[in-house]
């Protein structure tokens, strides 16, 4: 069996809607003269080959693939959409901690996809994890592991960043702050994440 055969329908559809996006987004950028972005595209398909490449590998759930879907078109979006002088990733979402104008400003919208996309990444390492070694199920290791190696993917999300601070001019990725927030961000998603994952459980007994 050819490997475009092997793809489910469900699965076809979440490509479909990736691929659109992309497209778009990165039609977008270009008009724009958004350079640094262009880096982030590159990266989403790296990962969107990634997931396809281990399809029947992960047999990853429906749900789990739409969740990574909408993860990227947040991304997308908080680079892409402007906001008054600014783009969405900047915005301050709710007034917890200054007002949009430092970097120590709680919460942006850029924090809350942190969270959002890191815990899905928990959640999809948690489920290969436990789908290749399902004696760790309900273990510490299912719980911990996936959470860790969450925050690890998170920290190359920075490194990844970082590279677009050193070849594009004027990014708007932030400094010191920025990135701390970003990595506590991406732990506190990667930890919900497990915790929900980790109750649930107990709820099904």
């Amino acid at each position: 069996m050819s490997f475009l055969a092997s793809i489910k329908p469900a699965e076809k559809l979440v490509a479909g809607f990736v691929i659109l996006y992309l497209a778009l987004f990165s039609a977008w950028f270009f008009s724009i003269g958004n350079n640094e972005f262009i880096i982030y595209i590159v990266t989403m398909l790296v990962l969107m080959a990634l997931i396809g490449a281990t399809l029947r590998v992960g047999e990853y759930p429906a749900p789990m693939l739409w969740a990574l879907a909408l993860w990227g078109l947040l991304h997308c979006a908080g680079g892409g959409v402007p906001v008054g002088d600014q783009v969405l990733y900047a915005v301050q979402i709710l007034p917890i901690l200054g007002n949009g104008d430092s970097e120590m400003t709680l919460l942006k919208y850029d924090q809350i996809v942190h969270a959002l996309g890191f815990g899905i990444t928990a959640w999809v390492l948690w489920h290969v994890l436990t789908r290749h070694y399902p004696e760790t199920r309900r273990s510490w290791t299912a719980y911990a592991f996936p959470a860790l190696a969450s925050m690890g993917l998170g920290a190359v999300n920075e490194i990844i960043e970082f590279s677009a601070v050193v070849i594009v001019q004027d990014t708007g990725v932030g400094g010191y702050l920025n990135t701390a927030l970003d990595l506590c961000f991406n732990g506190a998603g990667a930890l919900i994440a497990v915790m929900i994952i980790a109750r649930t459980e107990r709820i099904r007994g």
